[in-house]
């Protein structure tokens, strides 16, 4: 079991006064997580500041509009395998039965595939399960960490850390654009002295110009089949 998965989820998670208020817990997770850098935990605590200073609102509009409006960002982890094909329904089902054959079952509205649903899942297990469903996905986590990173995002931390903590290839390093260089001005000595006609050319004209101025929750299938439970 390693909680830095839950924590790395509830980074993920549409922000609400809860999650800023475990923003503490969250942090010492990360910082007692061995299987993080240096590099990877300082771009982390970047993300946990900016969640703690920013106002709510902001953040929760940003976040809507950086997860929810465009499918390379999507937290859903089959739409970026299926898309809206038939075979998302099915990939579904499989990875519900997989919650299920563990012991868990899944009481969350969002999807199976949402992936803080995913990383609070894997946080109940042992690492090696983790390791190996994280590794099946990383090219789709290092698609999405690498938009981020592009859109100068500090949630791509959160992809970046993951990616570390199963040893897989981390993001690639964000191209900048080359910066414009201005052309020098050109040299006063260089620059003719306007040629005015008439009577406003002569000194002290008065032509001269003057001076210018759902986070997700699992339960024990067991405690899910009693009355009243939701499945």
């Amino acid at each position: 079991m390693t909680i830095t998965f839950k924590a790395l989820g509830a980074l993920l998670a549409y922000p609400t006064p809860e999650l800023v208020q475990a923003l503490p817990e969250i942090r010492a997770a990360i910082q007692a997580e061995k299987r993080l850098g240096v590099r990877e935990r300082t771009a982390l605590f970047l993300l946990l500041a900016e969640l703690g200073n920013r106002d709510l609102l902001d953040t929760q509009e940003h976040y809507v509009g950086l997860f929810d409006r465009g499918r390379s960002t999507s937290l859903n982890l089959f739409e970026h395998v299926h898309g809206d094909s038939r075979d998302r329904g099915p990939a579904m089902l499989d990875l519900r039965g997989v919650y299920e054959a563990a012991g868990y079952a899944f009481t969350a509205n969002e999807l199976p595939d949402y992936l803080p649903a995913v990383l609070e899942f894997l946080s109940t297990q042992p690492f090696a399960k983790a390791e190996e469903m994280l590794g099946d996905c990383a090219h789709i986590l290092r698609a999405i960490g690498e938009t981020l990173a592009r859109r100068e995002s500090p949630h791509a931390a959160v992809f970046a850390a993951l990616l570390a903590m199963v040893k897989a290839e981390g993001l690639a390093p964000v191209k900048r654009a080359a910066p414009v260089v201005e052309e020098a001005p050109v040299d006063d000595e260089w620059v003719d002295e306007p040629v005015i006609f008439g009577p406003a050319g002569a000194p002290g004209g008065c032509g001269a110009p003057k001076p210018g101025p759902s986070v997700i929750q699992f339960m024990p299938q067991n405690a899910a089949s009693r009355p009243g439970s939701q499945p």
